[in-house]
């Protein structure tokens, strides 16, 4: 019966990538916002979300969190809606839909040719980061989590082998040591820290315990190397800013508990820099 319901689903996205790629990237953009907002509400636990936005905000109104809530959903569709103009971004086509500040940043990364650590959150179309820092001509792994549905896994992984990130690395104990492997052989690594892992510690995120992923500090423990985060900024619906921020350097003496709370800092400000444009549906607050 669950591979019957997947299989469902990857008629219907399959048929939607169609329509996307027919009708143009703009109003793509635009009928996958619709979509999402309409259709999204369906397919996640609305308690979980609002749980997780009243963990960031303890005293939002009703209405503000509704804001929250549907700009989210307007941006899962765009991103699924977004799918099928990944090769269109990596090729450049798109390029006037998409501004990059911190280049200089990528360029001292190539002329330093030192593996580092880019570290990010599922902000706007989350797959544009490894796509970028390849395209710019990092020597890049990425950690993916496959989706669950195997049939629409195919696509995505066809997507993100040949025109996101050639290697792709599995979430999990294998692909960290896979990880460490390629960092050894001078290759940087790209990882979205805001992830609910089965391996981690406890670190405040908004000021309550959120089980966090402590690959990046032991990376940084073990090869004294920078960390360099990466946020992606939706503009007016169809424009992206990608921004490369200001690279940070910890002392390897520092603790696994001090860098990751510091990491999750930082993802504090820019997900309350424009909380609609995060994802809220993962359960981070699990206990």
């Amino acid at each position: 019966m669950k591979n019957l319901k997947y299989f469902l689903e990857f008629i219907i996205v399959s048929i939607l990538f169609l329509i996307f790629r027919i009708i143009g990237y703009k109003n793509a953009s635009y009928l996958g916002n619709i979509l999402g907002r309409l259709i999204g509400p369906n397919f996640r636990s609305k308690k979980i979300i609002i749980k997780n936005i009243k963990n960031f905000n303890t005293t939002i109104n009703d209405y503000d969190l509704n804001q929250i809530i549907k700009g989210m959903w307007g941006n899962y569709g765009r991103i699924l809606a977004e799918y099928p103009y990944i090769p269109s971004f990596r090729k450049r086509k798109l390029e006037k839909y998409l501004k990059i500040e911190g280049i200089e940043n990528l360029e001292k990364i190539k002329n330093n040719d030192k593996p580092v650590i880019f570290i990010s959150g599922h902000f706007n179309n989350f797959e544009l980061m490894a796509m970028i820092i390849e395209r710019e001509g990092i020597n890049l792994s990425a950690v993916y989590r496959p989706l669950n549905n195997k049939f629409l896994n195919i696509i995505m992984e066809y997507l993100r082998k040949n025109f996101i990130c050639k290697d792709q690395i599995r979430k999990g104990l294998k692909g960290v040591r896979e990880a460490l492997t390629n960092f050894k052989k001078n290759k940087s690594l790209a990882i979205m820290i805001d992830q609910r892992v089965s391996e981690g510690l406890d670190c405040k995120l908004f000021g309550k315990d959120a089980f966090t992923t402590t690959i990046p500090a032991q990376f940084v423990k073990k090869f004294n190397c920078i960390v360099q985060p990466v946020y992606i900024e939706r503009i007016d619906g169809i424009n992206f800013k990608i921004i490369f921020d200001q690279q940070i350097n910890f002392d390897k003496n520092q603790t696994i508990e001090y860098i990751t709370e510091k990491l999750n800092k930082w993802l504090e400000i820019k997900i309350s820099k424009n909380p609609d444009q995060w994802i809220w549906t993962h359960n981070r607050w699990k206990r």
